[in-house]
């Protein structure tokens, strides 16, 4: 569906024109910018499913001390009861010593004090294991619960984003066959829109039945707040021709995307600051520019919806 899309933008932009080397320089290092920018959320994904393995693996790690805690709290308990086992021995043996002189007494009672020593040690070590095992169990409970949080969070981000394509399928479904199409990959919504239903050949001045599907999809946006919204201008590598405020296909590309953005402004609801209007050039292509349907379908509009990371991320510092 985004190369439908992609096919109307391009071939709006077939015209072919001269760029200084400044301005091209200029265009070339914001296309690097957005490029890059594209990476670091791919990355920030990446980085958030390591995390998650990362704290399986803490978790299964605090299971196996726990484990151990428990395996020497238990040998503590069979070492304390040995030990009240030799005490009651001891208390017999000491009743039947008082019958005997006092050197013996004083001896037995001696090895009594000794061994009651021992016993208070044991019970006392037996207790700090007891408290740390408790400390430990208590700090297992709260991670795996945080881990339970981060899931549940990112799950119910994905099913958001999934009514959010389905929302919009059905917004746009009078649309769908005339260079719109709605797809959901990589955790983000993509609306594409081909230049035939939006532009004229070489204009940025949206068209009456494109700006109906663009209003459509701002009164989408202005009920979903949370998220970010990047539109992108591209299209096929046929230099632009055209004169005066345009200069090449990257500004025309930008244009075009800052058209969109303007109309999707006029829906007071929608947050500006979620938006951003990025300019693509002939640099992202979806077909090859060797044949007309390949240039069409590179000629697009390209909407791309991506859920705010800011809770995860807070979750992921707080574990």
């Amino acid at each position: 569906m985004l190369r439908r899309i992609s096919v109307g933008l391009l071939v709006l932009m077939m015209a072919t024109s001269c760029v200084s080397k400044k301005v091209y320089t200029d265009l070339e290092n914001k296309y690097a910018d957005l490029k890059k920018e594209n990476r670091e959320m791919a990355d920030n994904n990446t980085k958030l499913e390591k995390e998650r393995n990362e704290l399986d693996l803490k978790s299964k790690d605090l299971q196996g001390q726990l484990d151990k805690m428990k395996a020497d709290r238990d040998k503590l308990a069979a070492d304390y009861a040995a030990a009240q086992s030799s005490l009651n021995t001891l208390k017999s043996s000491y009743a039947a010593l008082e019958k005997n002189s006092g050197d013996a007494l004083d001896t037995n009672m001696k090895k009594n004090r000794e061994l009651l020593a021992q016993l208070e040690a044991k019970e006392k070590a037996l207790a700090a294991e007891q408290e740390r095992l408790n400390k430990l169990s208590s700090e297992l409970k709260e991670r795996s619960q945080r881990v339970n949080e981060l899931e549940s969070m990112m799950a119910s981000q994905e099913a958001s984003m999934k009514k959010l394509k389905e929302t919009l399928s059905k917004a746009l479904n009078s649309f769908e066959g005339k260079g719109l199409t709605v797809e959901m990959k990589n955790g983000k919504v993509y609306v594409s829109m081909e230049n035939k239903l939006l532009f004229g050949s070489g204009s940025w001045v949206v068209g009456t039945e494109g700006k109906k599907a663009v209003v459509e999809v701002a009164k989408v946006l202005a009920v979903n707040p949370d998220i970010s919204v990047l539109i992108e201008g591209h299209t096929d590598n046929v230099p632009y021709a055209g004169s005066g405020q345009i200069t090449d296909n990257w500004d025309l590309s930008t244009k075009r995307a800052t058209a969109i953005v303007n109309i999707i402004r006029e829906n007071k609801t929608v947050n500006p600051q979620n938006l951003t209007a990025a300019g693509r050039g002939e640099f992202v292509p979806v077909a090859g520019n060797d044949t007309a349907e390949g240039k069409s379908k590179n000629r697009r509009i390209e909407i791309i919806l991506t859920p705010k990371l800011d809770e995860i991320s807070k979750m992921l510092n707080e574990i």
